[in-house]
């Protein structure tokens, strides 16, 4: 059960501004992608780790405010791990007096049956964990599926795919499963995991440390979110502007022929002249007129002379 928080002034002041942030910040996720509408049934992952707290609070708090009724239904998948505290979750979801589900599937023996000693095991852990929820909330009727990943999770993501997996993908704030059944959101797409991690701190909740996979060394992630950290302690605001470029794609800039018909590209011949080759105080320059071998001075001849042709010249 969660501690008796006993804060000092600041640290009230401190806990009050970090709330509203986030409560800002998952209502504008949620606006932005629709991911709660009237009468959905909403149900919250709760692994017992800092970011499902966060995310299951800042819901319920949303939930006295927002300008549409949603249920809320936290559900923890106990995956049977050794030494997991049983009593924890229990006792600190009684005491918020709504409704959730225990649910009780033994994926640790599994994932250490499969996986050799010394690998990572988060892969096909989370697999199996997904699984289950996924066909629990079909059971319970719920319309979405709120995981705690937040915005440092989505950008990790992406660097590793780009540099692992040979892609341009991240994490999506709202997904639709590969067969329709379930749609997943994820309202701390726009939180900062250490506004999050303070945040948990001043409310101390009673947090359960993944034993199976969190505690892996060298693990790739780890080494994306350490590369992330050190950047932003040098570059300043350069995680913020790596976010934002994710939200501003063009791939009609880049280089996926999957994305963008580059193949179909052809110049319009009736096409006007805009832009910087249209503007009028540019600086003379030279075309080579290939009639006469020599130059034309456009800014002199610009009415006297067109170009219609244009190859190669040869000395």
């Amino acid at each position: 059960m969660a501690e008796t928080i006993e804060l000092d002034k600041k640290q009230i002041t401190r806990l009050n501004k970090l709330q509203k942030r986030l409560r800002r910040e998952v209502g504008s996720a949620i606006a932005d992608y629709n991911m709660i509408e009237e009468g959905d049934r909403v149900m919250c992952c709760l692994s017992g780790g800092k970011d499902s707290y966060a995310m299951l609070d800042i819901l319920l708090n949303l939930q006295q405010r927002a300008p549409v009724n949603f249920e809320v239904v936290a559900v923890n998948l106990d995956q049977k791990q050794p030494g997991f505290p049983e009593d924890i979750l229990p006792a600190y979801l009684d005491n918020l007096n709504i409704p959730y589900h225990i649910l009780e599937k033994d994926t640790y023996s599994i994932v250490k049956d499969k996986i050799p000693e010394g690998k990572t095991t988060c892969a096909l852990c989370s697999r199996l964990r997904r699984g289950t929820l996924y066909g629990f909330a079909q059971r319970i009727g719920a319309t979405k599926i709120a995981l705690g990943h937040h915005r440092d999770d989505i950008i990790e993501t992406l660097f590793l795919n780009m540099f692992y997996g040979g892609k341009m993908k991240a994490m999506p704030p709202k997904l639709l499963s590969d067969d329709g059944a379930n749609v997943v959101i994820l309202p701390l797409a726009y939180s900062r995991e250490k506004d999050i991690a303070e945040y948990v701190k001043l409310k101390r909740f009673p947090i359960i440390p993944c034993n199976l996979c969190g505690s892996q060394e060298n693990l790739k992630r780890a080494e994306i979110k350490n590369m992330l950290k050190a950047w932003d302690k040098q570059f300043p605001g350069r995680i913020e502007t790596i976010f934002t470029a994710m939200q501003n794609t063009a791939p009609s800039q880049g280089v996926d022929r999957n994305a963008f018909d580059f193949v179909s590209l052809r110049q319009d011949p009736n096409a006007e002249l805009s832009g910087e080759v249209a503007e009028a105080d540019l600086p003379a320059f030279d075309f080579m007129d290939v009639e006469n071998r020599g130059h034309i001075d456009l800014d002199k001849a610009s009415k006297q002379h067109r170009i219609d042709v244009v190859g190669i010249y040869t000395p």
